[in-house]
């Protein structure tokens, strides 16, 4: 696996200041890279789940991905307002805010084996958001893959003790 720093753009003072912005677009850009991103979030789940939750918005680009090199189905984890069937709905903090979450009451079979994919594990918040959800649709969370986490803040250790597969870390 190559270093993803290296097509990982930085951008300071973004979305306020002091906040420095992962950018992901130069790697979705490269097709290899993209690719192997893909293949990597996937190796320690093959054969472990039924469906990929992705959390918008980044996460529903690698989420799609992921589903498609899985062979599973795809639900979507939306700001709230998104989605046009009955929902559940969860609050959470971000490093520099807070928000909800929402997801389809009806996005997957009860029981099902769920991978969260989303491009970024910071605080944790967005993901614990994420399983809380999941496990109100009734899924059984298998675990949570992130293309970057940043180590510093403290997310893994938020979601205690679930599996999670993060590829680059700050």
């Amino acid at each position: 696996m190559r270093d993803l720093k290296a097509v990982i753009r930085d951008i300071p003072d973004f979305p306020k200041p002091g906040i420095l912005f992962r950018d992901i677009t130069p790697l979705l850009l490269d097709a290899a890279v993209f690719r192997e991103t893909v293949e990597q979030i996937c190796l320690p789940f093959l054969n472990r789940v039924d469906v990929i939750v992705g959390v918008e918005s980044r996460g529903f680009i690698v989420g799609a991905a992921v589903a498609y090199h899985l062979g599973t189905g795809l639900a979507l984890v939306r700001k709230p307002g998104k989605l046009p069937a009955a929902t559940f709905e969860a609050r959470y903090d971000l490093e520099y805010g807070s928000d909800g979450l929402q997801i389809h009451q009806d996005a997957f079979r009860h029981g099902s084996r769920v991978l969260i994919v989303d491009d970024l594990l910071a605080t944790g918040g967005t993901a614990c958001a994420t399983v809380e959800l999941v496990r109100r649709t009734g899924g059984e969370v298998v675990g949570c893959a992130f293309v970057i986490e940043l180590a510093e803040l403290g997310g893994r250790k938020r979601l205690g003790p679930m599996e999670i597969h993060s590829l680059a870390k700050y």
